[in-house]
């Protein structure tokens, strides 16, 4: 391997906006590349990155630390005054230990085996008929949108793609009615929060503010769960016990697992169907190829997750003295998994770049990870960007970007969103029954 480093910098704008040429130039260049700015090496091959997803003892997912020092970052750029509000509110606040997504084997299984038996096959084929609902409510509000010239239009991110998750899981939590418009900023909010993206001082104090709040609406509903139980997930941290220690989960532990629902059940599912839309807007030929088909949208969704995986990358901790790719990783060292960058890798997919509806093992790709930490509510995404593709193609069809209309993701470095996506669309027919 060259000892030369690629001139490519992962935190300019424009390669957080659309990183895939950057990606391709490490790739090839230098696949274990360690990134100034970052303070980490970049890892963008495929094979390297399973190779570390299966050595898990040397690549630990106790990284929380990291996460803690990138809040500290953001922090530090306040102004005095706002960084004292900031203080006040985060004393306020319960503090939240690691569960599942940075803990290793075994108390990552501890936490995550209370909630798994909500992401069984039969759980999720249970929960079909509720998913089908609120599509069709959705799909109902683009039915009845603006209309000129026989073409509807419509901002698919706020009409679709961020309702319908968000909808979902908040039923599988068990929010009440009432406090459904507050939850839904308040969870938009704790997800954002992951995209590690600069905030204005005002930002930062409303996001901290609505954080407190969502906890406070949290720590009720799992106190009010212990005494009325319900048929919902938060009634099954609130009840359910870690049978090492026989005892209930505190209110952090609780929150912690919560607030990983929060990003996995409607942030990276409301990504993956703008995205998704955007690929059949830009590939029309799609629509009529996949319309009707169950199999061929199967394979669809597993494209528009592999070509832009909500979830670009996450980070493992060394722990020993080691190298991947012949790269020295000294023990302490922190390696970002990019997952974005092993999906388009040509080396294991072919025409990467290309949706290929023919894919063989489509389904190889990292959108959701792998190994231990693969993300338990994959089935459940799956059910609603299947459901949701197949019901938008029955009601609609030619499906293009509205006139003059550049979308482009919003620059972060762990999670890839659209915050808008104006379309334009044609009734079809009634739907099937």
């Amino acid at each position: 391997m060259s000892e030369a480093q690629p001139e490519v910098s992962l935190f300019d704008h424009d390669t957080l906006v659309d990183p895939y040429a950057a990606y391709k130039t490490l790739r090839d260049q230098a696949p274990v590349h360690f990134e100034p700015a970052f303070g980490a090496y970049v890892v963008t091959r495929y094979d390297l990155i399973r190779e570390a997803i299966r050595d898990a003892a040397t690549y630990s997912s106790e990284f929380g630390d990291f996460l803690n020092r990138a809040g500290k970052i953001l922090f530090e750029q306040a102004p005095p005054d706002v960084q004292q509000k900031l203080i006040d509110l985060n004393d306020r606040m319960i503090d939240i230990p690691p569960t599942m997504l940075t803990l290793d084997e075994p108390a990552h299984t501890r936490y995550r085996s209370l909630v798994a038996r909500l992401f069984t096959g039969s759980e999720v084929r249970n929960s079909e008929p509720t998913v089908r609902q609120v599509i069709e409510r959705n799909i109902d509000g683009l039915a009845s949108a603006p209309k000129a010239n026989d073409q509807l239009s419509a901002d698919f991110m706020s009409a679709f793609a961020f309702p319908v998750p968000l909808r979902i899981i908040a039923d599988r939590l068990g929010i009440p009615e009432t406090s459904r418009p507050f939850f839904d900023e308040a969870a938009t909010s704790a997800a954002a929060a992951l995209r590690l993206s600069p905030l204005t001082p005002e930002q930062m104090v409303h996001r901290a503010q609505l954080a407190l709040d969502l906890q406070a609406l949290l720590v009720d509903l799992v106190e009010a769960r212990r005494q009325q139980p319900a048929e919902d997930m938060i009634t099954i941290l609130a009840n359910s016990r870690l049978e090492d220690e026989d005892r209930l989960l505190t209110h952090g532990e609780a929150l912690s697992v919560l607030n990983q629902f929060l990003v996995a059940g409607h942030e990276t599912t409301s990504s993956a169907f703008g995205w998704g839309m955007l690929l059949l807007c830009r590939n029309p030929g799609l629509q009529a190829e996949i319309r009707g088909d169950a199999g061929r949208i199967r394979t669809f969704v597993e494209e528009a997750l592999r070509m832009e995986a909500p979830v670009q990358g996450l980070p493992r901790v060394v722990t020993r003295d080691t190298e991947l790719g012949g790269v020295p990783l000294p023990a302490g060292s922190i390696v970002m998994l990019r997952f974005g960058a092993a999906n388009r890798d040509e080396r294991q997919f072919e025409d990467p770049d290309e949706v290929r509806i023919d894919r063989k093992k489509a389904g190889m790709q990292l959108a959701f990870g792998s190994g231990v930490h693969h993300c338990i509510g994959a089935p459940l995404a799956r059910q609603e960007l299947n459901l949701g593709f197949a019901a938008l193609l029955d009601r609609f069809e030619g499906f293009r970007l509205a006139d003059g209309a550049n979308p482009e993701a919003e620059p972060s470095f762990i999670l890839r969103n659209l915050p808008t996506l104006p379309i334009r669309y044609r009734p079809r027919r009634a739907p099937s029954t």
